[in-house]
Formats: structure tokens, C-alpha cells, sequence
């Protein structure tokens, strides 16, 4: 085992258990060196890169709070995310120079900083600091964590914080206790991980491959034909996805799907954001009935699953509950019967808090039971307790005084074949308030242009009742998408909206 490949990246660079097990309790080392105690923040700032799990791993058994930032965002908000984490020590590549060199004078909270892969002023040489160390496991180890932040998908990300189940290093955690139950995770297992490791699940379900001695393959970027090369040339046993990397590889033509031999493949998770009913359907039929789907968060206050089989019956659910249980409630806080769309809430899930946001916490649990809490998305169960999504909360189109939810026109548009994606917002309208607008992403620029918008209308207008339709559409180059597939809607809405005191007209 110590021979055995931890982690192979996709350009080819492998790290054993054996350096990844040295390497962790280098860090481990380095971090009481630098005088952090257990408890304290280290913020990693980093790409997917070979040396990412060391520094998790390292934090982890030292009992240290590891934040991983975004590099996608921007100097700001990594700024805000370092400071109000409280982290004292941080740590980036040379890759991430630039925003590097603007954080030295926007984090002052930071007592030390290093570099991977080089060094700019102010950051010391993460690898010299590191050989200093002893490879050989600290005395007093427990169990630290990660205190990730969202998305911000609608609005400033919030850090999310849980205690640790346990200070035993060696106790697993729920997500790998759920990869073992549900997922067949053990160490004959080969992972393909498509998305960035700075994310909730991408790192988590990585983590948790390790745990149990599998190997984590991990993509530096995500291109839909390398992703199916992997697959092949690794022998891969389990991935995890979001729905656009599933539309990406649909939309390839037939003869590249078909050049791949993906029979390897045992088990393939995707959540993240809600998958469109046809585009689940069309992998199934393409993989056989392997597809997991899941909903939760990275407050992690309840998880819900279902896997092909019982997908294939209550076509469009994301599953019913396996930790929590799900209570749908209206506005008031009053529960509603089965079919009813209305706020989903988590009973008896684990608890968590918003970090440095005690309104933003307040906000997320239910006005009455306090101990419920939400997500912020809207959805119904059924008789048998499956759940389907409608949208998020804050994602509501008011037309009117009338209710719509874009994911469903969302959902509808990007299974045309002269779309490559699609946002659906509301923007201002004088006489009720919004009206709906697509905004698409085409699969040839070239068709962009009244015409094509007039046929995405009538395309609605054949599907759905005439008042979810949009009444115009908008394209663009790219949607601004996180690697992870969630959509960044406010930064649609904020062009739109711009010049209006608030969202009301």
C-alpha cells in the first residue's frame, strides 16, 4: 500500500501514500511550528494541484480549521473569506502570484504565508520550510476540519462551520461513512474527480477516496472528451459530476462518446445543482443505470439520495432523506402537504452555524423550529417521500403577483440543439414588476441573433404555459458558471438591474 498511487493528476504527476502520509505530517509539523495551536484557520488558496491533500490531511490530524478558497474569485472576496475566517497562516502557489502579492496588503490578520512552486516578497518557500520537517506523526494528534465557504451563488459566501464527530483522527467522517454505505467505497476504488478541490464535495468525496485506500485521479481542468479519455486509460470505478459536464459530454458528436469504453465505471454521483429529467435520462441510457444523485449543501445539515433505479420510477427527484428529515413548509413556517411546493427544511440534521453571522445563521433556521433548518430552496415531497426541487428562493420570477421558477424554463431550453446553456432571471418590467428573460449561451456564436431567439420563444411557447415563457433572450459568450455548475445569477441580475434602487421596478 505505501507504494500505491494516492493521488495521479491528470497531466500525469502521481503521489503515493507513502509521500502523501511523510508529507502531511510535514505539515502537520510545520504548522505547530509556525505556533498555530488546534483550532486556529489555515486558508489554502490553491488550483488543483498534486500537493492540495498534504496540506488537508496535514491540517486535519493536527486538529486545524483548513479553508480553501476559490481562485476564481475575485481579489476581494478572497480577501474577505481570509480575514473573516480568522486564518493565520496561508498558503498559495506561484500560479496565484498576482492575487497573492494584492492579499499581502488586504489580510493584515495573516501571521505567515507561503508558496508553492516559487516565491514572490512576503511568501516563503513553502517546500524549503517544509523538507525542515520530521516525517513522523506529531504526539497529540486530533481531528480537525474544513469550514468551507458557499458559493455566493446570491450573495457574499457565507463560511460554514461544524464541530468534528470526533477527535480520533482515525474515526471516519459521515461523508466517508455515506461513500462506504451507499457508494461502494473502498480501497479497490479509482475516482475521477472533474472539478475544482476548493469546492464542498469535490474535496470531501477525494478525501474520503483516501480514507479508505482508493485512488483519486483529479483533473486539473474540465474538458468533456479528456474526461472520457481518463475513464478509459485509469480503469475508473466511481466519479462525481454536475449536470453541465453531463450536458458538455451529451453534446459531443456520436462518434467521440463513442471511441471511449466507459464500462469501467461502477458508480457516478452528481448533485450540485438540479439536472434536467432528459438530460439524466440520455445518460442512463449511455452508462446503464449507475447515475447517484444527491442533495445537500456544504452545511452538510442533511443529505438526500436516490439512485437510477428508483430515479427511473419518480422521474425528476433528487431522492428521499437519508440524514434529517425533510419537512416542507410555507413562509409562515407552517407545514404543507405532500405535492405543495414550499421551503425545504432539514429536521434533526446536523446543526451548523454561519461563521462571524449570527443573522445569516437565524435566517436558515425554521421561525418556529428552531432546530430546522434550510438551504433556501423550494420543492415538494411526494406520498412515498421522494423530493423534487422546484428553485431557489431567491431565484423566484414575481410577474405580476404570479409565482414562476426558472428552472423549469431552464431545464426545458437547454435541450435544444442550438443551446449550449442557459440562465433564466427576472428583469425589470414597468407594468408588473419582472418579466422573464433568457439568457443563452449557443452552441455555434455565429447563430446568436433575433432569429434564434424567436425560436427559443416558440420552443417555450410549445412547452409551457405562455406565462413561464421568456419574453425575450439575450446571448452571450459564456454564462458566468462555477466549475462546480452553479450559476451566478446575481451577476446576470445586477446588469439588468442596475440604476433600480431594489429589485422592484
Amino acid at each position: 500500500m505505501p507504494d500505491k498511487p494516492a493521488v495521479i493528476m491528470a497531466s500525469g504527476v502521481t503521489v503515493t501514500y507513502r509521500e502523501l502520509d511523510e508529507r502531511s505530517n510535514q505539515v502537520a509539523r510545520l504548522l505547530r511550528d509556525k505556533g498555530l495551536v488546534p483550532g486556529d484557520r489555515v486558508a489554502i488558496h490553491l488550483e488543483n494541484h498534486p500537493r492540495f491533500f498534504e496540506l488537508c490531511w496535514g491540517a486535519q490530524r493536527s486538529g486545524m480549521i483548513y479553508v480553501c478558497i476559490s481562485t476564481r474569485l475575485s481579489t476581494a472576496d478572497a480577501a474577505y473569506i481570509v480575514e473573516d475566517s480568522g486564518a493565520r497562516l496561508l498558503v498559495t502557489s506561484y500560479a496565484q502570484r498576482d492575487v497573492a502579492r494584492a492579499l499581502l496588503h488586504q489580510t493584515p490578520g495573516v501571521r505567515a504565508r507561503l508558496m508553492i512552486d516559487g516565491s514572490v516578497e512576503g511568501y516563503a518557500s513553502y517546500e524549503r520550510d517544509l523538507s525542515s520537517q520530521s516525517t513522523t506523526r506529531i504526539e497529540e494528534e486530533t481531528t480537525g476540519c474544513d469550514m468551507l465557504y458557499s458559493s455566493g451563488t446570491t450573495g457574499r459566501p457565507k463560511g460554514v462551520f461544524a464541530q468534528p464527530r470526533d477527535s480520533n483522527i482515525e474515526a471516519p467522517t459521515l461523508v466517508t461513512e455515506l461513500c462506504r454505505a451507499l457508494y461502494q467505497y473502498d480501497a479497490s476504488m479509482r475516482y475521477l474527480s472533474p472539478a475544482p478541490l476548493y469546492h464542498a464535495a469535490p474535496l470531501r468525496f477525494s478525501l474520503s477516496t483516501q480514507a479508505v485506500g482508493g485512488t483519486a485521479v483529479v483533473m486539473e481542468h474540465f474538458d468533456a472528451e479528456r474526461f472520457l479519455q481518463l475513464v478509459e486509460s485509469y480503469r475508473i470505478t466511481h466519479t462525481q459530476l454536475v449536470p453541465t459536464m453531463f450536458s458538455r459530454m451529451l453534446k459531443l458528436p456520436a462518434s467521440v462518446r463513442e471511441r471511449y469504453d466507459v464500462s469501467s465505471l461502477r458508480i457516478a454521483i452528481h448533485a450540485a445543482a438540479p439536472c434536467p429529467v432528459q438530460v439524466k435520462q440520455r445518460m442512463i441510457e449511455w452508462w446503464g443505470p449507475i447515475l447517484w444523485e444527491y442533495y445537500s449543501g456544504t452545511e452538510a445539515n442533511g443529505f438526500v439520495s436516490v439512485n437510477s433505479t428508483d430515479w427511473l420510477e419518480h422521474k425528476g427527484t433528487v431522492g428521499r432523506a437519508l440524514v434529517g428529515q425533510l419537512r416542507i413548509c410555507d413562509p409562515s413556517g407552517e407545514l404543507l402537504p405532500p405535492g405543495k411546493p414550499g421551503i425545504i427544511y432539514f429536521a434533526d440534521g446536523r446543526p451548523f452555524r454561519y461563521h462571524n453571522d449570527p443573522v445569516k445563521t437565524a435566517q436558515a433556521c425554521h421561525p418556529i423550529h428552531k432546530t430546522w433548518t434550510t438551504l433556501g430552496d423550494i420543492g415538494h415531497v411526494d406520498e412515498d417521500g421522494y423530493l423534487f426541487l422546484t428553485d431557489r428562493l431567491a431565484n423566484v420570477v414575481i410577474s405580476g403577483g404570479v409565482n414562476i421558477y426558472p428552472l423549469e424554463v431552464e431545464n426545458l431550453l437547454v435541450t435544444h440543439p442550438k443551446v449550449l446553456d442557459v440562465a433564466v432571471i427576472g428583469v425589470p418590467n414597468e407594468d408588473f414588476g419582472e418579466e422573464v428573460k433568457a439568457v443563452v449561451q449557443p452552441m455555434n456564436a455565429d447563430e446568436a441573433g433575433p432569429a434564434l431567439a424567436e425560436e427559443l420563444i416558440a420552443f417555450c411557447r410549445a412547452n409551457l404555459a405562455a406565462i413561464k415563457c421568456p419574453r425575450s433572450v439575450d446571448f452571450v459568450l459564456e454564462l458566468p458558471r462555477l466549475p462546480t455548475g452553479k450559476l451566478l445569477k446575481r451577476i446576470l441580475r445586477d446588469r439588468y438591474w442596475k440604476g433600480h434602487p431594489t429589485k422592484l421596478v
